[in-house]
């Protein structure tokens, strides 16, 4: 019979996450009870769990969750998988209102509602709306909502005729068609990666409608790729000034802040 222990003696991916769902077991009980032989029917979700992870199903979809900054998230193939880059944002964010303002805030392109539903467990006075063109992708975000959120379907400002906000915020898709590294997130949402030849369909398209929809002296915040920072301002430098440049954790460009002129 097999133990919990000849498991983690294997070379098998992600094989302590994946006993860990399997067997309903966290780390240090995986330990504690490194003896434990798996019944059958664990024997066989284990399998299963292990097979879809080799063919490359992300292990956040196995499980079915995924952390962000410090709230858990439902995830699906019909959302993107919340990465720690985007956290950024959220420290931004926080720190360009007084804590006891009441803003208005819009979340383009949700997804999960990682950026949002965050924001609104900060702060729960804010006033908040979130659009993304996937209905889906809205029932998963509406389904992790923890705050009185305004969900609206619909593709960028066509969601939201008419209505101004104090801060617009987004990760929207920006990778270029061509960019190798989609062959390493093909079980996610496409339309949530890709945006046109150079990647900036999507920005352009936020940027240039953004004017319309910002209360006097509101911001755009924007995450982006690592080598589009120059392109962005460029495009932001019609209609907004001081733009804030900022890089991730791992020291790679990766958002902007710019103020409506």
């Amino acid at each position: 019979m097999i133990s919990i222990q000849d498991y983690l003696n294997s070379d098998i991916i992600d094989i302590v996450p994946l006993l860990s769902l399997a067997l309903n077991k966290n780390h240090v009980q995986l330990i504690t009870h490194y003896d434990y032989q798996p019944n059958n029917e664990e024997k066989t979700q284990l399998n299963q769990l292990i097979k879809q992870r080799q063919f490359g199903i992300p292990f956040a979809y196995l499980s079915g969750t995924k952390g962000f900054y410090h709230l858990d998230f439902k995830v699906t193939p019909s959302t993107l998988i919340p990465r720690p880059e985007t956290e950024l944002l959220i420290d931004i964010a926080l720190g360009l209102f007084d804590k006891n303002q009441t803003c208005k805030v819009l979340d383009l392109g949700t997804g999960s509602g990682i950026i949002i539903i965050t924001l609104g467990d900060k702060n729960p006075q804010w006033h908040l709306t979130a659009t993304d063109s996937s209905i889906n992708a809205l029932d998963i975000a509406q389904q992790n909502a923890k705050t009185n959120i305004n969900f609206q379907l619909g593709s960028w400002f066509k969601a939201t005729p008419n209505q101004i906000f104090d801060l617009i915020i987004s990760n929207p898709p920006y990778i270029k068609q061509s960019d190798p590294h989609l062959n390493d997130l093909s079980f996610e949402p496409q339309s949530a990666l890709v945006s046109g030849k150079d990647g900036l369909d999507d920005i352009r398209t936020i940027i240039n409608n953004a004017p319309q929809h910002l209360n006097k002296k509101g911001y755009i915040l924007l995450e982006h790729g690592f080598d589009q920072q120059q392109e962005i301002i460029q495009l932001l430098s019609n209609n907004f000034f001081n733009i804030q440049k900022f890089k991730d954790y791992n020291q790679q460009d990766r958002a902007l802040l710019a103020q409506i002129k």
